[in-house]
């Protein structure tokens, strides 16, 4: 950079301050403090405007992570409504099929919960199977 491009103005700074810059001038590869001092506002300049952006852009990838989160809800509620059907079709099939008693019923619903338990919900039915013949 040229001189005859720059300005010389007052600058009133803290002891500690000046003392920072000739410090770590070198550190940051500038040639002279004035060129230091010039990127940290430059730098500190990029920090405000970039703060301004995120207060723009904040709320619309708010509103964009909401409208996914609500699409993949009514996705996941379809899903979970079209495999309930199924379900309730099985069920009544192996109910017609089965002259099951209200004791075995009840030992078979307290056998389900504590197996969902344990497995997590990850029904297998080759696990069913496997625990079937046991």
């Amino acid at each position: 950079m040229a001189f005859d491009n720059k300005i010389k103005f007052p600058l009133w700074i803290y002891p500690q301050t000046i003392e920072n810059v000739r410090t770590h001038y070198k550190h940051d590869n500038c040639k002279s403090q004035s060129e230091f001092i010039e990127k940290a506002i430059s730098f500190y300049i990029g920090y405000l405007d970039e703060e301004k952006s995120v207060n723009y852009i904040s709320p619309m990838i708010t509103e964009t992570v909401k409208a996914t989160i609500a699409g993949t809800e009514q996705r996941l509620s379809r899903l979970m409504f079209k495999v309930a059907v199924e379900l309730g079709k099985i069920s009544n099939m192996l109910a017609a099929m089965n002259d099951v008693d209200e004791e075995t019923l009840r030992q078979l619903q307290g056998m389900c919960v504590n197996e969902v338990r344990k497995i997590n919900g990850i029904i297998s039915y080759e696990d069913a199977v496997r625990f079937q013949k046991e």
